[in-house]
């Protein structure tokens, strides 16, 4: 997988605002909007916080990997934050999330945000990925990374 085409320089937040999981998921959504990605803000939003509702997807250590399939969608992206302070995202282990990948896919892709899913999670195993992405102030250091 070509984490490149799915996450682009213009699609990086290296320091979040959002305080809360919501406002965190509402600015990466707005990167994607203006990106061109999305052409419905509202409607996506819909989709991410229906999946949040059904089970948290803070999976531990500090990652976030909230995601969405709408008709809002343009096509499959990535919006990637950085937030040093921490968002409390009801993650399995209890802590905040630093790091935060918003995943958008077209209604008719099928099981592309399942491959997505799979590619950054088995990254972000590795204490060093999570080490690398936490500290990178580029987006070279972020490819670098993965």
């Amino acid at each position: 997988m070509d984490i490149g085409k799915l996450l682009t320089p213009n699609r990086i937040s290296f320091q979040l605002k959002g305080r809360t999981k919501e406002e965190a998921i509402e600015e990466l959504i707005e990167i994607l909007y203006k990106d061109g990605t999305i052409k419905n803000k509202e409607d996506f939003k819909i989709a991410v916080m229906k999946r949040e509702e059904e089970f948290s997807t803070g999976i531990g250590h500090g990652i976030g990997i909230p995601h969405g399939k709408s008709e809002a969608v343009n096509e499959a992206s990535i919006a990637f934050g950085i937030s040093q302070d921490g968002i409390d995202f009801d993650s399995m282990d209890g802590q905040p999330v630093n790091l935060l990948f918003l995943i958008a896919v077209p209604n008719k892709s099928d099981d592309v945000h399942l491959k997505i899913l799979s590619y950054i999670s088995r990254r972000l195993m590795h204490d060093d990925v999570r080490e690398k992405l936490i500290k990178a102030k580029t987006y070279d250091q972020i490819l670098e990374a993965f």
